[in-house]
């Protein structure tokens, strides 16, 4: 399992309706990571969770989903993956 945030949405919580998205360290993690590290990341994912616009950026770039399948909570761009 991959999961991708913007460093800068770590800790936050965003709320929209009866959604609520928090961006944990707990889950995220803490480490820093390059597109590229990211993108390798994706691609040997069989389960990925992206918050943010470089994170989904990334995603869709390396078609690990599509640009039609990501859900905004407070503006927030979220998406997550499964491969089978």
């Amino acid at each position: 399992m991959v999961a991708v945030c913007d460093r800068e949405l770590l800790g936050k919580t965003f709320d929209e309706g009866e959604l609520c998205l928090s961006v944990e360290a707990a889950f995220f993690g803490e480490e820093m990571a390059t597109a590229q590290e990211v993108a390798k990341a994706l691609a040997g994912a069989t389960i990925a969770n992206m918050v943010g616009d470089r994170a989904v950026a990334c995603a869709i770039e390396t078609s690990c989903i599509d640009g039609e399948n990501i859900l905004r909570i407070d503006g927030v761009p979220t998406a997550q993956m499964v491969r089978m």
